[in-house]
């Protein structure tokens, strides 16, 4: 394992914060510190960090802008990468593209700006432009897939090449960048030319549908459970009698069910019990098992 000493002696161009709590960045507001937090500003950089972590035998975990995850109280060992300031979108005629870092929904904007239509799906997935592609992200019945033409990837050994969307395995909140450990850079999706009112239109009715439903006043990680074939997440909930029941600081939304907020300093200790007490009352009632669709991460509280 790498030292602070090191760190800073071999990757003085990259901030690190050391120790850092990870609740300060999560959307869910949980989550223990990281050994050492780096925020690379350039894909050179990520991949000087990701060869220092190999070379040192350093565990390292690379996270886009830790929206859809909890991380566990005790934290996470080595480097936590956050690409929030990898974060360009520029459009070019037909084509957006973004880096890995950049906010879904700014880039939705940007093709609203260029009167560019096909993003409007995603005008309000709360996550990065990286982890949209890694999981393959939807909404109000559009995928990343639908609109991604390529993506530029760094694999766990810090090489860089590019992918384009018919060879990343695209599946229900899949790809391949969750098989195969990449490392999402950049995308480019292709888009269509389009009336700058309409998308405005349409951008305005989806957000307002999300905020009519989903609770945005709280903390959380956007949706827990993968949608079961067939049924509604939200739907087997409410069936179930969980929507509303809390445990320590976090409840099942009153709002909308599909959703766990944290509404009085939740831990992830108690996200975790919580989802396991929804999956529990939902298969007891209903037979099927859900899924988590978010990602855990990190150690445990001793």
């Amino acid at each position: 394992m790498i030292t602070k000493n090191e760190i800073l002696d071999q990757l003085p161009e990259i901030s690190v914060k050391f120790d850092e709590n990870l609740s300060n960045y999560t959307f869910t507001k949980v989550g223990g510190p990281a050994d050492f937090l780096a925020f690379p500003s350039d894909k050179y950089q990520l991949q000087k960090l990701i060869r220092l972590a190999n070379s040192t035998e350093t565990p390292f975990i690379v996270l886009g802008n830790a929206s859809n995850l909890i991380v566990r109280d005790g934290g996470i060992r080595g480097f936590v990468i956050l690409l929030e300031k990898m974060n360009a979108i520029r459009a070019n005629g037909y084509v957006l593209e973004a880096q890995t870092g950049a906010s879904l929904i700014e880039a939705t904007h940007v093709a609203l700006e260029n009167s560019l239509t096909g993003f409007e799906f995603a005008c309000g997935i709360p996550g990065s432009i990286g982890g949209a592609v890694f999981m393959n992200a939807g909404a109000y019945g559009g995928e990343i897939s639908s609109v991604l033409s390529s993506v530029q990837v760094m694999d766990q050994s810090g090489e860089i090449f590019t992918l384009n969307a018919s060879d990343l395995r695209f599946g229900y909140r899949h790809s391949r960048l969750q098989d195969d450990g990449l490392i999402a850079l950049s995308a480019k999706f292709s888009l269509a030319s389009g009336d700058y009112q309409l998308i405005k239109s349409e951008m305005d009715r989806l957000t307002k549908l999300r905020e009519l439903k989903q609770p945005l006043e709280y903390p959380s990680c956007g949706s827990v459970f993968k949608r079961p074939v067939g049924h509604f997440a939200g739907q087997l909930i409410q069936e179930s009698g969980a929507q509303g029941h809390q445990i320590g600081g976090v409840q099942v939304s009153e709002k909308h069910a599909g959703f766990m907020v944290n509404i009085d300093n939740g831990t992830a200790s108690d996200y975790e019990a919580l989802i396991a007490y929804v999956i529990e009352k939902v298969k007891a009632n209903s037979g099927i098992e859900l899924v988590p669709e978010v990602r855990i991460l990190g150690e445990k509280l001793a």
